[in-house]
């Protein structure tokens, strides 16, 4: 038969968590009042397609190993 651990657990764990709810609401606030980090994305411009250029961009660093593509590939006589 399991044993219970009674109201002193549940009030450990919720002052466990009350405690940790604080500590969040105070890095929050903390990081708000941080001004931005100088030069991570100028105003207006989306850091996540930040320096893109127009037009055909270059093959990603894998397409660039020495396999063979598939269209490549001689066909196998039987």
């Amino acid at each position: 038969m399991a044993t219970s651990r009674g109201p002193f657990a549940k009030r450990q764990k919720e002052l466990a968590r009350r405690e940790k709810q604080k500590e969040k609401q105070a890095r929050r606030l903390e990081a708000k009042d941080r001004p931005a980090e100088p030069g991570s994305a100028p105003d207006g411009e989306d850091p996540d397609i930040a320096g893109i250029q127009l037009g055909p961009q270059p093959p990603p660093d894998e397409a660039l190993s020495d396999e063979a593509l598939p269209d490549q590939i001689p066909p196998q006589e039987d």
